[in-house]
Formats: C-alpha cells, sequence, structure tokens
C-alpha cells in the first residue's frame, strides 16, 4: 500500500494526462511531522487597512451603538458578533481566474483554508494569498469583495451592517473600486472553468483516472513566439494541439524566480522511455525544492508504464510512483512527456496543463514551489543530429484581464550536472520499460533506419550518450539493455 496520511486531506494531481499521485505535504516532507495550522498574518496591502480586536474594541467602547465604526473596523469578527455571518466549515469561497478556493469561517473571525488547514486573520490577508498561486505578481487581495460568504460577497455584508447600525454613515466607507475589481474577475472566472474543464479532462479537482484520448496527429501548427508576449488568446487559438514557441523571461521583462539543476541520470531514463514508442509517453519528475536558495533540484525520473487512457493500471503506477517518492524521501517537482514524430514545444493543451500542475503544486504548500514541465522530441527530423531535443519550461500566468487566455510559455534555463555513475535503480527502470513495451504494437523496431546511414538502435545510443555519467564503463553496462531491444520482435 502506498503511504498515506491521517493528520490532513491529500490531494492527487494528474500529471498529463492520466496518471495521479497523491501531493500530501506530510507524505512528502522530509519526514517532518505536521505542525500546528500556520496564522498567515500578510495580507498585503488590504490587510493593513484592517483593525486588531483591540483596535475595533476601542472603536465601540463607550457609546455603544452610537459609535461609529469607519470600514477599517467593520470586520468578520464584528459581522460574527452582531450575527450577520456564522462560523462554519466552507462557507467561505474565493473565485479568481477559473480557480476555487474554499475556506472555513472561524468562531474568532479568522479564515482556516481548507486545503492545507492555514489560518488567515482576514479575508484580505486569505485572498491575497489564494491569487498570488495563481498570478505571483498579484499585490493586493481585495478580500472583501473577493471573498464569498455562502455565495455573497462579503462587502455586501459589510453595506448590510452600515445600513443596519450607522443609517447615517457615508456609503463610501464601503470601497467600490475593490467590488468592481471582483465584479470582473466574477464574470469570467465562469467561462474560464468551462475552459478549463474542456482542455484539461480529469485536473478539475476530480479524481477521475481516464480523461479523453489526445490526439497525435503530426505534423502540428507551430505559432511564433511574437503571439505569446502579452497572452494567447482562445479567440484565435482554437485548436488545443497548436504547438507555441517558447518566450524568454527577458522577452516579457521578468526574471526566471527559480534555478534549477537536473540530473544526468534524469536526462537519460527520460530520453530513453521516450525513444521506445511511436506513442507519447508521460513520466513524473521527483527532486527537492530549497526555499533559502530557491533552487529546484530534479533527482530522478519516474516513467509511467501505462496507456494515455488506461483505466485499469492507472491507480497502480500512481501508488507504486508515490511509494517510490516516499522511501527516497523526494517531492514530486515537474512532470515530462513526449512529442515523438514533432517539435519539442508545448501544446496549447500543454500549457493549459502546466499552468494546472503549477497551481496545485503551489497549493500543496506553506509557499512557492516551481512545477517544471519538460518536452523530448526523439524522432523529430527538425532536431540536430541523432540527440533528442529536451526543452523545459514554465508558464507565466495570464494578464488578469484577459483570464480566458492561456499563459506564456518560457524558457527555463537549466544547470545539467553530470553523476558519477549509472545507477542500480534507473538501470532496473530501463529493463521495466523494455519489458512493459516488448509486446507493444507501436514500440520502435530499432533494426530499422533512422535516416539513410543510421539504424534506430544507432540513434538511441547517440542520444542517450548526450546523458553519460562520468563513469565511463556505464556503455559496457547499457549493452545489455540494447542486446534486449534487439529481441523485441
Amino acid at each position: 500500500m502506498a503511504p498515506t496520511c491521517q493528520s490532513c486531506r491529500p490531494q492527487l494531481i494528474m500529471i498529463h494526462p492520466c496518471v495521479c499521485v497523491c501531493l500530501c505535504a506530510c507524505v512528502f516532507s522530509d519526514s517532518e511531522p505536521p505542525s500546528s495550522p500556520q496564522v498567515v498574518e500578510d495580507g498585503g496591502e488590504e490587510d493593513e487597512e484592517e483593525l486588531s480586536g483591540g483596535e475595533e474594541a476601542d472603536l465601540r467602547s463607550s457609546s455603544g451603538r452610537g459609535s461609529l465604526l469607519t470600514r477599517r473596523g467593520i470586520t468578520l469578527r464584528v459581522l460574527l458578533k452582531d450575527g450577520l455571518v456564522e462560523p462554519g466549515d466552507g462557507v467561505l469561497a474565493i473565485h479568481y481566474l477559473g480557480k476555487n478556493f474554499v475556506g472555513d469561517l472561524l468562531n474568532d473571525g479568522k479564515i482556516r483554508w481548507v486545503e492545507t488547514g492555514q489560518i488567515f486573520n482576514s479575508p484580505s490577508a486569505w485572498a491575497t494569498h489564494c491569487k498570488r498561486l495563481v498570478n505571483p505578481a498579484k499585490k493586493s487581495g481585495c478580500g472583501w469583495a473577493s471573498v464569498r460568504y455562502r455565495g455573497q460577497k462579503l462587502v455586501q455584508y459589510k453595506t448590510t451592517w452600515l445600513h443596519k447600525y450607522q443609517p447615517s454613515a457615508d456609503m463610501s466607507l464601503v470601497s467600490e473600486e475593490e467590488d468592481d475589481e471582483d465584479e470582473e474577475e466574477g464574470k469570467t472566472a465562469v467561462q474560464a472553468e468551462e475552459k478549463n474543464k474542456n482542455n484539461k479532462p480529469g485536473l478539475n479537482g476530480s479524481v477521475s483516472l481516464l480523461p479523453n484520448q489526445r490526439s497525435l496527429t503530426w505534423p502540428r501548427v507551430c505559432v511564433c513566439v511574437c503571439v505569446c508576449v502579452d497572452g494567447l488568446s482562445t479567440v484565435v487559438l482554437r485548436d488545443p494541439h497548436t504547438l507555441v514557441e517558447l518566450s524568454a523571461f527577458s522577452a516579457i521583462n521578468r526574471f526566471q524566480p527559480f534555478n534549477v539543476a537536473v540530473s544526468s541520470n534524469v536526462l537519460l531514463l527520460m530520453d530513453f522511455h521516450c525513444h521506445l514508442t511511436s506513442s507519447e509517453v508521460v513520466g513524473y519528475l521527483g527532486g527537492r525544492w530549497d526555499t533559502n536558495t530557491q533552487l529546484l533540484t530534479v533527482l530522478r525520473a519516474f516513467p509511467c508504464r501505462t496507456r494515455l487512457a488506461d483505466r485499469d493500471s492507472a491507480s497502480a503506477v500512481e501508488e507504486e510512483i508515490c511509494q517510490n517518492l516516499f522511501m527516497r524521501g523526494l517531492s514530486l517537482v515537474g512532470w515530462y512527456h513526449s512529442h515523438p514524430r514533432g517539435p519539442a514545444l508545448p501544446s496549447l493543451q500543454d500549457i493549459d496543463s502546466q499552468m494546472d500542475h503549477q497551481l496545485r503544486l503551489q497549493g500543496s504548500n506553506n509557499g512557492f514551489q516551481p512545477c517544471l514541465g519538460v518536452i523530448c522530441g526523439p524522432y523529430y527530423h527538425g532536431n540536430q543530429g541523432v540527440a533528442s531535443t529536451i526543452t523545459p519550461f514554465w508558464v507565466v500566468p495570464p494578464p488578469e484581464q484577459r483570464p480566458n487566455d492561456h499563459g506564456i510559455p518560457v524558457a527555463v534555463e537549466v544547470t545539467y550536472v553530470q553523476d558519477n555513475f549509472l545507477t542500480s535503480d534507473v538501470l532496473n527502470e530501463m529493463m521495466l520499460l523494455v519489458d512493459y513495451y516488448r509486446t507493444a504494437p507501436d514500440i520502435v523496431h530499432f533494426s530499422q533506419y533512422w535516416c539513410p546511414d543510421t539504424t534506430m538502435m544507432d540513434k538511441i545510443k547517440g542520444s542517450l550518450s548526450c546523458h553519460a555519467p562520468k563513469d565511463q564503463a556505464y556503455s559496457q553496462i547499457l549493452e545489455h539493455v540494447y542486446s534486449q531491444l534487439s529481441c523485441t520482435h
């Protein structure tokens, strides 16, 4: 059985497009016991305007109802005390750029985020935190206009309180600017959610393991990078298989927000997996995220030995990968997939999937954690020589004013670290892959020719040599693997 966590509710993150892995902070942390809920006080500019309980009491002390409360003084604690709202589980919600967040209203007026158990002192603190997960550039949360209590915005409860207890108060105490901004977000939230459901089956919060089978018709249409600097319009780009050239962080006036180091054994196993079949394959990336150095280290690839729409084996693959991550003390840090005969560029569907994975990994931790996407193109004739093209990428969220647009795919600069030797677990995984694809109808015939003077066997050997460890004895070790590939037909 895969390890389970009794102290929190595990999540399922669906890696493109059909296998799930349990994402639980307790399972994938370095075996640290679950801590008490973290109280988040930073709510950006908005949160600074809300009063503490003592200040609120001072404002209302001597003259009772006769004393006027400013907008800052009307807190959730006030609304609870005067009976306009009641504490409860799951009564608070934020809908932002197609993403939904649910919170519990506690007796003391604080908010507990259902997904992580974090405690927030105010609606603004919670809204800012959630919105920054979707859009790191977000400065403030506009909490009272963004957070809904039982479907109605909190700012409307604030207005009701003023009408009831301070009817002579200036209604400008309630910020119209906040209301207008969130109204625009609300109008697009349903449309964005519909786009997520259509383009990413199985990634919309359900536990379904059977998304639609992807079409792998080649060649696909490739879009120039100039289209995506300000976001990719879903009106113009309707085909989810349209490929998009990557931009650079500098081209969109940004710095890469994290550093990445990838082990050579990761590249070798991933490249080997992608070479075995003419169909698209997927896999996971395990590693560690250092919040102090902002370094994402990718240490292990976990190929998915399953078909993209294989309902029967998906759960077994999920359990095995979860167990492997846990036993090695690694976290899920990314995913990879192949474009067998096409360019190693993300499609619109890949961009949406990557954006969703980024949000899910961030939402599973108390702070920012990147999720790396990698595309491997082994048999594209536009490659330079026999080596596969391997493309690490990340997605910058679309502008807030156009939430239905696709995110901006950007190339990630990576440091490749040469391992000392080929580990036994990587070699064992290679043999398991050979056995899995041995009788597959779409296995590559390695005796056939890749080009007039190069066989498929020559091609895979040449490509894997680009990821060689320092110990040159690896070539003799791999000869056994290559001999097994020759016997697959």
